[in-house]
């Protein structure tokens, strides 16, 4: 035990400041007075090594005398043992650093460690703006389907599990197409991921499209001779904007792609020449393209000019004052023309959107405006246009890499013909 009483050191005073107190078996204490009041700070002194050692025990009352003395008989029993308890002390300080040190190592190692979405971000920026619309589409798809899933999980740790789950949330709500395009988008990206060794092993490596949406059709759709006859009335009936009407007779007068009249400028187009420039920014394919505008086609062209408020775009969006004039979305056609076929898709018209479901119904398939440019094509084919003019005129890319590289007429003459 020890010779002090707690009572005793309750009742200390200011001037016991400086005070040697002793409890017995090598245990003093000294008494301070501080602006928080009266403390006395207690050590053990004894021989180790040849030398007189101190080891501080606590300071009451923070500690209590309990406290000290069972910190004395422990740092007793080590010394009858043979050890230093004022070493074992400083070992265990530096051992506790040590863990410090470790702990705070792993955590800058998980903070320093990118996540799927800045992961992603990285490779938008470098190879999506290669792209014909700098990755736009890409992004919204993700954003939607992807991020939501994946975005906070740190790259390294991405299994083929998460991905699918976020697959499988397209799938549930019938968008198979879209879900093998955006696993198609997927593969890409880890292919750069794991060029640049931000992950180990492609977890996508043996997943293809048969095990998401199934293997993608090719579309065969093309309008028969009365459904092109009954197509104007068609969209007089289904309550659409003046220049939805006009785009889609302008696919079918040209073989142009949706996009490419969308993201037409007004500069690029001449109607004193009868010439539609599409450069290669807004092409699929990345090939500048010339298209020879028809008497028809001229007509629907000059039409779109008119209808358009815009000093630059044909098609103007919405213009909104804290961002810059652009295009009309890229996807904005083709939901007019779904919306009004509604029997052809499982899903509910959506809301403050038209009433005229299926006003745009002319068989018994649906049909969207990328088959007026399958239609005109084959139009062009039955009249007896050449294939290679055909191809020209859809600003298709020759596949054969011999006849690309060799082959360089550019069928000018018999474009304007066609």
């Amino acid at each position: 035990m020890g010779t002090l009483a707690t009572r005793e050191l309750q009742a200390l005073t200011p001037a016991d400041n400086g005070r040697r107190l002793a409890d017995g078996h090598g245990v003093f204490g000294v008494v301070r007075a501080g602006a928080k009041g009266i403390s006395v700070q207690f050590s053990l002194r004894y021989r180790a090594g040849g030398r007189v050692r101190e080891l501080r025990l606590g300071t009451f009352p923070k500690s209590s005398l309990r406290q000290i003395r069972d910190a004395r008989d422990s740092a007793r029993a080590r010394i009858s043992c043979g050890e230093d308890p004022l070493e074992h002390k400083r070992i265990e300080k530096l051992k506790k650093l040590a863990e410090t040190g470790a702990e705070v190592r792993s955590l800058e190692g998980k903070l320093a460690r990118k996540t799927f979405r800045q992961r992603f971000n990285e490779w938008a920026y470098s190879a999506l703006q290669k792209r014909a619309d700098k990755g736009q589409e890409i992004r919204r798809a993700f954003e939607k389907d992807v991020l939501p899933v994946l975005g906070d999980m740190a790259m390294e740790d991405v299994r083929r599990a998460h991905i699918m789950s976020s697959l499988d949330a397209i799938i549930a709500r019938g968008a198979n197409r879209l879900a093998n395009r955006t696993l198609t988008d997927l593969k890409q990206f880890m292919k750069w991921c794991q060029a640049r060794e931000y992950v180990s092993v492609d977890p996508l490596l043996m997943v293809l499209k048969k095990d998401v949406g199934g293997t993608d059709g090719e579309r065969e759709r093309t309008l028969s001779d009365h459904e092109i006859s009954a197509l104007p009335n068609a969209l007089e009936s289904a309550n659409l904007p003046k220049t939805t009407k006009h785009v889609l007779m302008l696919i079918l007068a040209t073989n142009a792609r949706v996009g490419e009249v969308l993201k037409t400028r007004k500069r690029d187009v001449n109607l004193e020449l009868r010439i539609w420039r599409v450069p290669f920014e807004n092409a699929k394919n990345g090939d500048a393209h010339i298209v020879f505008l028809s008497d028809f086609a001229a007509k629907l062209m000059g039409a779109l000019i008119q209808l358009s408020d815009s000093k630059e775009w044909l098609l103007p969006a919405y213009r909104r004052e804290d961002k810059p004039e652009t295009h009309i979305g890229l996807k904005s056609i083709t939901k007019q023309v779904s919306d009004r076929q509604l029997v052809f898709y499982e899903r509910d018209a959506h809301a403050n959107r038209t009433a005229k479901t299926n006003s745009l119904v002319l068989g018994d398939e649906k049909w969207t405006p990328h088959d007026l440019r399958r239609t005109a094509a084959t139009l062009m084919q039955s009249i007896g246009i050449l294939p290679a003019v055909i191809d020209k005129c859809m600003n298709h890319r020759e596949q054969n890499r011999m006849k690309r590289i060799y082959q360089r007429y550019p069928y000018t003459v018999e474009k304007r013909a066609a």
